[in-house]
This record gives structure tokens, C-alpha cells and sequence, in this order.
């Protein structure tokens, strides 16, 4: 079985005022206490390869050959193709050998960022819809503190419907209307926290299937994108939130397949009215952060997020290392 890193845990015993400089901004510095702990969480799934299928064929040649995983990796599931690892020629020196690949690697695979530029609205509903990709983000975009929302506990009651392990609707229900999703009650009991550049992060403790699904859509961590995540009410309460205070949010992030709750992408047809999350948010300029884990770990302390989002030209999405700065 493919084995996950667990969370990278810095623990640092520091004086106060380097404490508070590295996670909050001048004007929120405390007095109270000589000394805090700051843990560095890594949210990021492990990402894993395969080599390219033989196939010579021109659509086949970014294709993953799943019988020839490189190290441990198995499938993951996704809404793209696996990522290759191209073996290239050793770069020879007088003391040894470069080692050398070519990677072909998935906008949206595994740990990821959404931005504007990877959706195109038919009838926007901002006057100035953000248009920017990857390499027009700043580091104001990529960092920000996170509110944090927990919404495990009704996942996991409902997944005790079924033994622990997602089921369909009718047994173990993600839908829209149900309570086991985000609703907009959980978006007000935070409601105070919400300011500019907030990272909006949600554990559901979803990410736990992440590992035993794939390739595709197969098994329990799509489940017939039966799965939670934010509904339409959250983003609408979301939205007015930050309508009435004149803020914008950097973005939202969870431990599942896409943001939106499993129902609210329309599978399989996709049509209108399907990703309200990337339709209504990604238009604002809000960031999403989908495939995260170890997102419980941000239910103590204040935690600023770092998105090490990649830095290409062209690029709607993709890849991305992200970690979390707590103190305790």
C-alpha cells in the first residue's frame, strides 16, 4: 500500500516577538506570554508517477502506463491523466553522473491551485472578472491567514451509516441540502474572522480515501461525486460577506476532489449551473486549493497559509506545495 508522508512538523521554542513577526502583522502583536510554538504543517498529498505507455502513437504519448509505477506510486483519482516520468540521458562528468527526467504532470493533479484564468464564464457576474493564471499571482495572492472550518465530525457520523466508507446518496448523503456538507451556518460562525486575504480552509476528513482511489473517477474518494464540500449557500453567504465589508478573500481550500460539494458539479453531464464554486469564486479572484490534507492540524492556534504555487507562463493551474505556519 502506497504510504503517504505525514505532516512535516517544525517545533520551535522562540521569544515572543519573533513568534508573533513570523505568523501576524505588526499592528497584532499580544504581550501576554514569553514564549510560542510554531509548527509548520505541509498540507501537500505526495504526488506519484509512472512511465509513458510505448504506445508510438500521437495521443498516447502523454499517456501514464499504470503497470510501470515508479517506486510505490499507485493511481490517484483525478479528472486528468496520471503524471509521467520521463527517464532522460545521464549527464556525464569526470566524477559521476547527472541524473536527468522529463516530468509531464497535470494541471490539476494531486495537491493544486485553481486561478481566474482556468475558468471562462459565459455571463460573469463581476464587471471585472479576474483573468490572471500562475505566473501573475503575487505573494499577497499565495499567502494569507486562515480560517478554519471543521465539518469532520458530520461527515464521519454519516459515514458511520455505512461502516465507515462512503456509500451512495441514498446511504451516506453529501448532497447539496444535507448538513454534512459546508453550509452557510458554518460560514457565519466565522464570519468574524473573514478579512482580506483570508484563506477559507475546511477539513472534512475526506483526504483519508485519497490514497485508495483512482485512476479517474474510480473508487471512494470520487464515490460517484457523492463527496462533501462547500455548497451553493456558503459561497452565496460568502459572497455577501464580502460584498457588505468591501474585503476580498485570497481563496478557499479542502481536503477533497474539487471545492464544490460532490452534487453541485452536475456529473456527468457538466452542464450549466455545474462547479458553483469555480463559476461564482474563481471570477473574483479567489484562489482554490483543492486535493489538500492534514487540514485538521489547523484547528489550533492562528496558521498563515504559503501556497508554493508554480510559476509558469500560460498556466490556468496546477501543482502545488502548501504549508501552513501555526502558532500554538
Amino acid at each position: 500500500m502506497f504510504q503517504f508522508q505525514p505532516a512535516l512538523r517544525l517545533v520551535l521554542f522562540v521569544l515572543l516577538p519573533l513568534a508573533v513577526l513570523s505568523c501576524r502583522g505588526p499592528e497584532q502583536v499580544p504581550t501576554a506570554r514569553s514564549e510560542e510554538t510554531i509548527e509548520v504543517i505541509d498540507l501537500s498529498q505526495k504526488l506519484t508517477t509512472f512511465r509513458p505507455n510505448p504506445s508510438r502513437a500521437a495521443d498516447k504519448r502523454f499517456t501514464a502506463d499504470l503497470t510501470k509505477p515508479v517506486g510505490a506510486s499507485r493511481p490517484v483519482g483525478a479528472f486528468t491523466d496520471q503524471m509521467l516520468l520521463v527517464q532522460d540521458p545521464d549527464f556525464p562528468t569526470g566524477d559521476g553522473v547527472f541524473k536527468l527526467n522529463t516530468t509531464v504532470l497535470p494541471e490539476n493533479l494531486g495537491t493544486s491551485i485553481d486561478t481566474g484564468m482556468h475558468f471562462v464564464p459565459t455571463r460573469p457576474e463581476v464587471s471585472n472578472p479576474d483573468r490572471r493564471g500562475l505566473a501573475e499571482l503575487t505573494v499577497e495572492d499565495l499567502t494569507g491567514p486562515v480560517v478554519f472550518i471543521d465539518v469532520s465530525a458530520r461527515v464521519e457520523a454519516e459515514l458511520r451509516k455505512n461502516n465507515g466508507s462512503p456509500g451512495t446518496v441514498e446511504v451516506t448523503n453529501f448532497g447539496n441540502a444535507s448538513a454534512n456538507v459546508v453550509t452557510a451556518a458554518d460560514i457565519d460562525a466565522v464570519a468574524n474572522q473573514i478579512k482580506d486575504r483570508s484563506f477559507v480552509v475546511v477539513h472534512t476528513g475526506w483526504s483519508k480515501f485519497y490514497s485508495t482511489s483512482g485512476p479517474g473517477f474510480e473508487g471512494p474518494y470520487v464515490n460517484g461525486f457523492n463527496f462533501p464540500g462547500f455548497s451553493r449557500e456558503a459561497i452565496a453567504r460568502l459572497i455577501e460577506i464580502e460584498t457588505s465589508r468591501n474585503v476580498r478573500i485570497n481563496g478557499l481550500g479542502v481536503d477533497n476532489l474539487t471545492v464544490d460539494a460532490g452534487e453541485n458539479v452536475g456529473a456527468p453531464k457538466f452542464g450549466p449551473g455545474a462547479f458553483p464554486v469555480h463559476v461564482r469564486g474563481l471570477q473574483r479572484g479567489w484562489k482554490l486549493l483543492e486535493n489538500l490534507t492534514n487540514t485538521a492540524e489547523l484547528g489550533e492556534g492562528q496558521c498563515t497559509l504559503f501556497v508554493g504555487a508554480m510559476n509558469h507562463i500560460g498556466g490556468v493551474a496546477g501543482w502545488a506545495r502548501i504549508f501552513a505556519s501555526c502558532v500554538r
